[in-house]
């Protein structure tokens, strides 16, 4: 029998990666991991799953990836990226400032909806993991912080006394509302239900105090 060929080997849809197809193998690589997660849950969820459902082999995989964790890391780490932007874009910073927070749950409450499973496993999983992933939840964390301060220091926000945002309360916003989806979420029900009680509590927490 004649032996078999790399080429011959390689799954059917698979090409050598070249400059070309390394983004859409990274793609592919990501977008399945997401999908395992929806289906499985993260802990359930292995190399050999992700590379089937992305139609390669764990040769490429190992090309793009050190490990399970770290594919991980790349997929919250793009979806982090992703929500803030959007958020960004959702808020009209001439709106009147209980609009604009509105505006901002909203969209982050959005995202959230997205994809239930994946928020979830960001939420609960990954502090759990190793160092690469526990930079990454710290480097969110700063990068959300640093969005609800910038969105916070306009003149509009000004004028009402909610800005400058102190870093102390820009973390327990943050932690109310991830902890509130979360539990939402495992209890068998929607981020998007929060809607109302999210912007409310948002509202409540950044109002200006009485000197």
């Amino acid at each position: 029998m004649t032996a078999m060929t790399t080429a011959q080997r390689r799954p059917r849809d698979e090409r050598p990666t070249g400059s070309g197809d390394a983004g859409t193998f990274h793609r592919r690589l990501l977008d399945a991991l997401a999908d395992a997660i929806e289906e499985n849950g993260y802990k359930n969820t292995t190399v050999g799953e992700i590379v089937r459902r992305a139609r390669t082999s764990r040769r490429t995989f190992y090309e793009h990836f050190s490990d399970k964790e770290s594919c991980f890391v790349a997929l919250l780490n793009e979806r982090n990226e992703e929500t803030i932007r959007r958020i960004a874009a959702a808020v009209d910073p001439q709106a009147p400032w209980q609009t604009q927070i509105r505006q901002a749950v909203d969209a982050w409450i959005r995202r959230m909806e997205s994809s239930p499973p994946v928020m979830l496993s960001w939420i609960r999983e990954m502090p759990a993991l190793g160092g690469q992933a526990r930079r990454l939840q710290r480097d969110n964390m700063e990068a959300f912080i640093t969005l609800i301060q910038t969105l916070c220091d306009t003149a509009e926000m000004r004028a009402a006394g909610v800005g400058p945002v102190p870093r102390q309360r820009a973390i327990m916003l943050l932690g109310g509302l991830r902890e509130l989806v979360a539990t939402t979420v495992e209890d068998g029900g929607r981020p998007g239900d929060l809607s109302a009680e999210a912007v409310d509590a948002a509202v409540a927490l950044l109002t200006p105090q009485p000197s």
